[in-house]
């Protein structure tokens, strides 16, 4: 994303970070300018197989972890975009059949350390 580009964040606003076939959506709890990092509080990420577009989520091929118990992150404020309502509402729906029991929130946990590795991974330069 360019300066130009550039997107004011409002807090409990919904947004998403990409990387590969994944997403992980959450919500704005507060935008740090000075800094160029974002508070933000996950709700759920979701992996789609490799073939599967990640802006349309058509398919029933997507994996949703439920994130509600995992800490906070702060993150640099330009690697995030607004999340559309039409991508974000379908996943919400299939958020709510999830549990909250402890392995459910154990191998999240899991899958949010291993998506944040990644990216880091791919981004050294930048931390």
């Amino acid at each position: 994303m360019t300066q130009r580009d550039k997107v004011n964040f409002q807090s409990h606003q919904i947004v998403c970070l990409e990387h590969e076939n994944t997403c992980l959506y959450g919500e704005v709890i507060q935008v740090v300018e000075q800094r160029g990092m974002c508070w933000f509080r996950p709700w759920m990420l979701a992996i789609s197989s490799p073939e599967n577009s990640l802006l349309t989520w058509k398919s029933q091929e997507e994996t949703i972890y439920n994130l509600h118990l995992t800490a906070d992150l702060v993150w640099p404020l330009d690697w995030f975009r607004p999340a559309l309502d039409t991508e974000v509402i379908p996943l919400l729906e299939k958020l709510d059949i999830l549990s909250r029991n402890s392995e459910d929130a154990q191998q999240s946990s899991q899958q949010l350390n291993s998506f944040i590795h990644k990216l880091w991974q791919v981004h050294k330069a930048k931390f």
